[in-house]
């Protein structure tokens, strides 16, 4: 029983580092994306425009052979190959809430779930209450969208002012939020399917399934089996981001080694290195000792869960390098178009208030339903005031916004519009959602301290 226990702790210890280092990744990762949004903002603005604009068109061409070549613009490698990436985290921190984190269970989940949901509901319904009968309406997921690294970069300036657990409820409500995002990708932003390239990523799917199914914990295989699968898609009709979600479905969650037998194998590894001349030599002089510590080393990496290790590997790159480099290339919008330009047209309204209205209205009244009718419960530690303040920072659509809008439309100018919209409505949600957390917290504070004073009094 104590064995079992250890083992379980053991597991679930390396799984809360995981949360944590992304949880630590995603804020940091937040900062960095408002540095990239700044310099992408300058570049497309100032003399040096068209240049940035022209160099983000240069094809990037894999030539294999004669007769196989491949290539994509800058852009494309971005918005298609590296954001293919960042959807893999995405769908793997999915899988991960699901088997053991906040959407593990129907209580840890359902308030998050219940306040994701409202926040894509309204704001699409914000949308096309605006933009209903018009060229527009294919935007209507534009607003659905919060970016989770944004969020927690802002709530992370914050830092003690807001309770902790109020973190984990805006990653569980945004990763939700991405599910939410991805099936609307996949079936709303699709173009015309290949029969072709569907069935051959199909086939793939299947055969990353079947290995996962017969215990194959080599990520190697499953790397290029993603890639393949990637591929695939990106000729397909369907947005080859989606193909990243599916290969987080197929990586397992079980590692090579459990904690019961990496146990038995390390008692017998140090056993024989005790048996080596530990006392007068060290690994570099004797061969023995550097095969067993070496040994050691790997049934620790095989004990580690596949989807785990191959996440951890990812954290940096995607906060450090994919989001920002998609905001440099997306985000330099010439700013020629001022506010009340912006709120007088369908499209921009719709953007503006779906994100900065709709999002908090949405998630603060259907976390309160929830609350009512007895599916959900607020976590004792955060107020009505935080999932308002929170719900007006998750109205930062950012990332998977700008995403949706490069989807959604062709027309440069409508992307323009879109794009300065959603930069209006992200600045004015993060405004809003500090103010209102800051002075909910000040508000505390003084009502702890009165309440302190008079007991002192008395």
């Amino acid at each position: 029983m104590d064995q079992s226990v250890e083992n379980s702790n053991s597991q679930l210890a390396y799984i809360r580092e995981t949360a944590r280092k992304f949880l630590d990744r995603e804020t940091t990762g937040g900062l960095l994306l408002i540095g990239a949004t700044i310099i992408a903002l300058v570049l497309g603005n100032s003399p040096w425009a068209d240049a940035y604009h022209h160099y983000l068109k240069d094809e990037f061409l894999f030539e294999l052979s004669e007769h196989f070549s491949f290539g994509l613009t800058i852009k494309e490698w971005i918005n298609d190959g590296l954001m293919a990436i960042f959807f893999l985290v995405a769908g793997m921190e999915l899988k991960r809430e699901i088997m053991v984190g906040e959407l593990s269970s129907f209580k840890k989940a359902s308030m998050p779930l219940m306040g994701a949901i409202g926040g894509m509901v309204l704001p699409a319904l914000i949308f096309v209450s605006f933009n209903y009968g018009t060229e527009n309406i294919n935007g209507w997921g534009i607003p659905m969208a919060t970016d989770i690294a944004y969020s927690l970069g802002i709530i992370g300036l914050l830092g003690k002012r807001v309770p902790a657990q109020l973190k984990i409820f805006l990653v569980a409500l945004a990763i939700a939020d991405d599910l939410g995002a991805i099936l609307v990708i996949a079936l709303f932003y699709s173009n015309e399917l290949s029969g072709l390239y569907l069935s051959a990523g199909g086939g793939v799917f299947i055969l990353l399934l079947l290995l996962n199914r017969f215990g194959v914990k080599n990520l190697f295989w499953y790397i290029v089996g993603g890639v393949a699968l990637w591929y695939c898609f990106l000729n397909s009709g369907i947005h080859p981001t989606i193909a990243g979600v599916l290969f987080a479905v197929t990586i397992p969650i079980k590692p090579k080694l459990d904690s019961k037998v990496l146990k038995e194998r390390t008692a017998h590894n140090i056993k024989e290195l005790e048996e080596t001349d530990i006392e007068n030599l060290d690994p570099m002089q004797d061969k023995r000792q550097g095969q067993i510590l070496k040994t050691i080393k790997k049934d620790t990496e095989n004990a580690r869960p596949p989807l785990l290790r191959l996440e951890n590997r990812l954290i940096d790159f995607n906060a450090f390098f994919i989001i920002p480099i998609f905001a440099i290339a997306n985000a330099g919008v010439k700013l020629d178009v001022g506010f009340m330009e912006v709120v007088s047209g369908s499209l921009g309204l719709g953007i503006l208030l779906g994100l900065a209205v709709g999002k908090v209205a949405g998630i603060g009244l259907f976390a309160f339903i929830g609350q009512k009718i007895g599916i959900a419960e607020l976590h004792p530690s955060l107020k009505w005031r935080h999932i308002i303040g929170m719900g007006m920072i998750a109205g930062i659509g950012f990332t998977m916004s700008l995403f949706i809008t490069n989807l959604a439309f062709d027309n440069p100018e409508i992307i323009k519009v879109s794009k300065i919209s959603i930069l209006m409505a992200s600045l004015i949600a993060a405004i809003g959602g500090v103010i209102t957390l800051v002075i909910g917290t000040k508000q505390n504070n003084y009502k702890e301290t009165e309440s302190y004073n008079h007991s002192e009094n008395e």
